[in-house]
């Protein structure tokens, strides 16, 4: 089985257990959850959820719960930081297909770590990257 790297809003919806997280993508959390595969998180999505708890548009202790899973260990959900490889590698996102920055350089990621992506959206499936949901 592949390792990952995921999109914001697939770790969120990881992170409460929300069913709106697709059937293959629950599937990979879950092997992940076992330490089967390792799912990359990229920088940015810390960034984004901090971001969305300030908006109220997510619960307030997402992010404590996730540093919490990333510094035990015992998951296999790995920080990937941003790196100037990674910066490098958004110009190969096309930003009239992905117009977000933060997905820009989620996708350039994947990318760069040469895996599949677990995301729903629909600009980044319309990318060449593989994608999983």
């Amino acid at each position: 089985m592949s390792n990952y790297v995921t999109d914001t809003h697939g770790l969120i919806w990881y992170l409460e257990d929300n069913n709106r997280l697709g059937l293959t993508a629950s599937q990979l959390f879950d092997a992940c959850d076992r330490g089967e595969i390792v799912i990359y998180v990229p920088t940015i999505c810390l960034i984004e959820i901090i971001y969305l708890q300030e908006k109220g548009r997510i619960p307030a202790h997402l992010k404590a719960q996730l540093d919490a899973e990333l510094q035990a260990g015992e998951s296999g959900l790995v920080l990937v930081d941003l790196t100037a490889e990674i910066a490098n590698a958004v110009a190969n996102i096309p930003r009239d297909l992905v117009r977000d920055m933060p997905d820009r350089v989620i996708s350039a990621t994947a990318l760069h770590l040469g895996l599949p992506l677990i995301s729903r959206d629909r600009q980044i499936q319309l990318t060449n990257l593989e994608t999983v949901w």
